[in-house]
């Protein structure tokens, strides 16, 4: 609903109601009142009221909202809070910037909640422990800036966003939420998922370049984009939104970018995701709940991460603020709702005088602990600074409040310069055009056939089974803990997907059934395709060793010979099979291994395929050729 302005955006304050100003383009800022509804599950937010008169709805999202897909966390109980919107209107950004208070809010008593050298032993904990023994390719493990604050909530609220307006800039929403107890003020970089009349849009971004002392410049941003580490940072986390985007999209999703996202002392680095889908846009936000950028991947296994990591609950921090609208021309069938829903990082959280900041690093296994620290201060700073709450231009490690300054010149965009340009749009090469370009239909050379995925915990499944009906095949995807016997036993190909962990793992039930998910299909003789850990657990079967690799191949592109054809294939696994150097077969089954290492990446036999890496993988460029061979000699290996 749109009415008229309010007369004094200032008067919010003072008329103690809950409200919600968003700023989402460069000209207006919106105004939200209404009245505050929490709810238990996603399923609840209320877009309808009791005539079924649709209605629009701002919903901030906390992370224990992950509970609704099964997953693990610190549950501190944080609400599900809905603003039901009665009025919502737009004002010129510079109206606003003029009734907005400005003095600055003093902090008290600030500084981390964990210092520097326990954060710095928790980033090498994870690596060792979590990374290192295959629980997944990267965790986001956050701390968080904590001060005192002797103001009124509200006020200090509308402060630091008028600080936010001027300052800050290349947000996707500047924003702040003033609800009973709460405040939610920030500038968040990331749009997570939106969808607009039946289009999804997901956001990955990843990598950060902290702008030096004087300004960022493209030397020094060069080095940045040559970074090993950033760059697959990045990779992997479009790899993990790409999952999700294929369980919500009929077309799976494709990938446009990469792209700078630029801001006031950060720099990014982006890709953008587009399907469709007619799902209800609550749904979307299930089951793309979170973002891999604020927690890791696998994302299942990264919450268990985060919960053994982090002492802490995280609030809303990681989760969405989603603003749910109603749309006029909506057709019968169709979404009722259009969806816009940023993360919630880069956010300033204000509850019971107490200032909270969380920022968190991605760990993955090139990380340097104390590159890592550094990361948090900059992404500490970088909020602290745009609210006015320190120096704008004061050092990441110094974090203490000084009078403002005044605003700096708005700088040339980086993303401008021809050689930055070029270097980023080179890393293109290094991908599958499968996910960078139109997909063609599903009439593939095994039409009219069918195939289970079985899920062990890893949602390349839904990458995987996409291709898999591109190739022609009907395909279902079912859960390790949820598959039969008979499934089992009767699917025409059985596809015995990845998953983190160690395939040795006595005691773990899931290793146990896929395992005998492997087993059963073997007994049967019938078409099997075995991918990343069953891969693994079928070489066991097989009387092949298994042992961890000495640096895993997180995120890792390899080039290599799979039974006399070169493939440029992704790799995520921590543990490999390994035979002699120069082995070939092994039994009845034929081996594709490393010669030097023997490391093992692809195997067949009577009925049989697997592989090591991960073909539905973006770094995968040679995924879809190497997936067809391989499934063609399962399903008929005379002819293959």
């Amino acid at each position: 609903m749109t009415g008229p302005a309010h007369s004094s955006v200032r008067d919010l304050a003072a008329r103690g109601i809950p409200f919600a100003l968003l700023a989402r383009d460069a000209a207006t800022v919106e105004i939200l009142t209404g009245d505050v509804v929490d709810v238990d599950l996603l399923a609840d937010i209320p877009l309808a009221d009791a005539s079924g008169s649709l209605r629009e709805v701002l919903a901030l999202v906390p992370f224990r909202q992950v509970r609704e897909r099964g997953f693990e966390c610190h549950d501190d109980g944080a609400p599900l809070r809905c603003l039901v919107v009665s009025e919502h209107t737009s004002v010129p950004r510079e109206v606003v910037l003029a009734e907005l208070p400005s003095e600055p809010i003093p902090l008290t008593d600030a500084g981390f909640d964990i210092d520097d050298e326990t954060y710095a032993d928790i980033v090498r904990t994870v690596i060792a422990d979590e990374i290192g023994r295959g629980e997944g390719a990267n965790f986001v493990i956050r701390r968080d800036f904590t001060a005192g604050v002797d103001a009124d909530a509200a006020t200090a609220a509308l402060t630091w966003f008028r600080a936010l307006l001027q300052y800050e800039r290349g947000a996707y929403w500047t924003f702040a939420i003033v609800t009973p107890g709460h405040v939610a003020v920030g500038a968040s970089p990331e749009a997570h998922v939106s969808a607009q009349g039946g289009v999804v849009t997901m956001n990955p971004i990843s990598g950060t370049f902290r702008h030096p002392a004087g300004g960022a410049t493209a030397e020094a941003l060069t080095e940045f984009l040559e970074s090993t580490k950033e760059t697959e940072e990045l990779f992997m986390v479009v790899d993990e939104e790409l999952k999700m985007m294929s369980a919500v999209c009929s077309d799976g999703g494709r990938i446009t970018g990469p792209h700078l996202k630029e801001m006031s002392r950060l720099t990014h680095t982006e890709y953008v995701l587009r399907g469709r889908s007619r799902l209800d846009p609550r749904d979307i936000l299930r089951e793309t709940m979170f973002a891999p950028t604020v927690t890791g991947s696998p994302m299942q296994n990264a919450c268990t991460v985060i919960t053994r990591h982090e002492r802490t609950p995280r609030g809303y921090y990681s989760g969405v603020a989603a603003l749910f609208t109603p749309r006029a021309d909506a057709a019968p069938g169709e979404q009722t709702h259009d969806l816009d829903a940023p993360i919630l990082i880069r956010t300033a959280y204000l509850e019971g005088g107490r200032l909270r900041v969380p920022v968190g690093a991605t760990l993955v296994r090139h990380s340097d602990p104390y590159g890592e620290v550094g990361e948090t201060h900059g992404k500490a700073a970088g909020v602290l600074g745009a609210i006015g709450a320190i120096a704008r231009d004061i050092a990441a490690e110094q974090l203490e409040a000084i009078d403002e300054d005044a605003p700096a010149p708005e700088p040339r965009r980086l993303a401008d310069d021809p050689a930055i340009a070029t270097l980023l749009a080179s890393r293109n090469a290094r991908l599958a055009s499968f996910w960078l370009e139109p997909q063609g239909g599903e009439d593939g050379p095994f039409a009219g056939r069918s195939a289970v995925v079985v899920d062990a915990e890893d949602r390349f499944t839904t990458m995987l089974a996409h291709q898999l009906r591109h190739l022609g095949l009907d395909v279902r995807i079912v859960p390790w803990s949820a598959v039969t016997d008979e499934e089992i036993d009767t699917a025409e190909l059985v596809v015995s997907g990845p998953g983190p962990g160690d395939p040795r793992d006595a005691a773990s039930p899931r290793m146990a059934r896929m395992r005998e998910v492997v087993a059963r299909r073997r007994a049967t003789g019938m078409p099997l395709l075995a991918v990343c850990l069953s891969h693994q657990i079928l070489a066991d079967s097989l009387g092949i060793s298994l042992a961890p690799l000495a640096s895993p191949h997180q995120g890792l592109q390899k080039r290599v010979d799979v039974f006399g054809e070169p493939a440029s294939i992704g790799f995520y696994n921590t543990f490999t099979a390994r035979v002699p150097a120069g082995t070939e077969t092994v039994g009845a089954a034929d081996v594709a291994a490393d010669p030097a290492t023997g490391d093992v990446y692809a195997m067949r036999g009577a009925g049989f395929a697997s592989i090591q890496g991960h073909l539905e993988s973006i770094l995968s460029r040679d995924g879809m050729v190497t997936l067809e061979r391989l499934v063609s000699h399962a399903l008929d290996p005379v002819e293959a």
